[in-house]
């Protein structure tokens, strides 16, 4: 092999080698912080909750892996899959409403926009509710208010505390006013659950904004936060106009309404999972079996 053939040879070898890593990066092998940038074997990061061990920058989590993170092997039941969302004002932008909704399934796996049901929580009975905000965007509307209206209607009625896990951009703009109601509709259930003296947890990740910041992620007993969560209602540049001065830098973080008092506690992912067990312990005891049987139906409230 001559000089010539062996540099050939070489950049050929390298190119190879180029191609694979990053046909290794698109097979998903790897995942690349958002934050720093810092390159994670995609086994390893979810290991570690999808939380950058170099930065600690908390990546979003879905649904279904979110339930895997908090509740008790074994002791999940889903509730109200079969709702689904349809086009009540034929809305059409630059595609329909039902095109929008027959993709986010396909792409997500989720029939909308949040995922309730019941589980234990180290042997304590909770209700649960997840949002994704894949779906697009987290957006709640009729079926999310009544998928959590019913959650926290069950939950009165069985005497389990409520958790509700936040991520989304507001109400859905497709559904006009019928998603703006269930803003009301949410906080009617959870304010009969709090006059049956019954917990609320509400658990804010990144991002919680619009109509469910206006709700019902606001109105918990107890509201948590993950760190560096975007957390508001407008965005800034809306209230910089409105207003007509100067917002301070990071005026909606999760760290600036600790601060100022609009949160409780912010939380580690890794110690969500056992503060929300001593929450629930300590408001409820240690007495499991106060809840009806899981596999028993529950009769709803009439309120």
């Amino acid at each position: 092999m001559d000089l010539i053939e062996w540099f050939k040879d070489r950049r050929k070898t390298g190119q190879l080698r180029k191609e694979q890593r990053q046909r290794e990066i698109a097979d998903g092998l790897w995942t690349k912080c958002a934050s720093c940038s810092a390159l994670r074997y995609t086994k390893d990061f979810h290991l570690n909750l999808l939380v950058c061990p170099d930065c600690g920058h908390h990546e979003r989590v879905q649904a279904p892996e979110r339930i895997r993170q908090l509740i008790d092997p074994d002791s999940w039941i889903a509730t109200d899959e079969h709702l689904l969302s349809n086009d009540p004002l034929n809305f059409v932008d630059k595609k329909s409403y039902s095109e929008r909704l027959v993709q986010a399934r396909e792409k997500t796996g989720l029939s909308d926009a949040i995922l309730t049901g019941l589980g234990r929580l180290d042997g304590s009975p909770i209700a649960l509710g997840v949002m994704d905000f894949r779906f697009m965007g987290g957006s709640m509307g009729s079926v999310v208010g009544e998928r959590i209206t019913r959650l926290v209607e069950r939950a009165t009625a069985e005497r389990r505390p409520v958790i509700l896990m936040c991520a989304s951009g507001g109400a859905r703009m497709q559904e006009g006013v019928l998603s703006l109601v269930q803003m009301a509709r949410t906080s009617a259930a959870l304010q009969n659950h709090r006059a049956h003296r019954q917990l609320f947890i509400s658990v804010l990740t990144h991002p919680t904004t619009g109509g469910v910041t206006a709700s019902f992620a606001m109105l918990g007993d107890i509201i948590l936060a993950e760190p560096k969560a975007t957390i508001g209602f407008a965005g800034r540049r809306v209230i910089e106009q409105t207003l007509r001065q100067k917002l301070p830098e990071g005026f909606q973080t999760s760290e600036f309404l600790l601060k100022h008092g609009f949160i409780d506690r912010i939380v580690e992912r890794s110690q969500l999972r056992p503060t929300l067990i001593k929450l629930v312990k300590l408001h409820t005891g240690s007495a499991p079996q106060t809840a009806r049987p899981l596999s028993q139906p529950a009769t709803l409230s009439e309120n």
